[in-house]
């Protein structure tokens, strides 16, 4: 299941940026920060998508929703400019970022090549 993020969330289980300049993943398994908002289009386009994923993928991978509405600090800290916009979060290594409403098939691939995660 997603789980909506807020700012004190996303310090805990993803990234402490106001303690860290490196990144350094905080979470205990990978996972995906969809950065979106309720009124846009695309938006409700993937969501339905990640929902599969998230139960198909359920205790390997995490997916976050974060609303560049109410928290437009985090959407800034990473230039978010353009929604949706996927953060895929390795438990080691750099995350990667897509932009817009990519296929499922597509996402599953970066969860195998960016994540580590292989499939279910």
């Amino acid at each position: 299941m997603k789980q909506h993020l807020s700012k004190t969330e996303f310090l805990q289980k993803v990234f402490d940026f106001e303690q860290h300049k490196e990144w350094r993943f905080e979470g205990d398994v990978p996972c995906i920060v969809d950065f979106s908002a309720d009124w846009c289009q695309p938006c409700k386009l993937l969501g339905p998508i990640l929902d599969e994923l998230a139960k198909e993928y359920d205790g390997k991978i995490n997916i976050y929703k974060v609303d560049t509405g109410a928290e437009p600090e985090l959407a800034a800290v990473f230039g978010i400019r353009s929604i949706p916009t996927m953060l895929f979060v390795p438990k080691k290594g750099k995350p990667q970022m897509t932009v817009g409403v990519i296929p499922k098939g597509t996402i599953k691939k970066a969860i195998r090549d960016v994540m580590g995660v292989a499939e279910p």
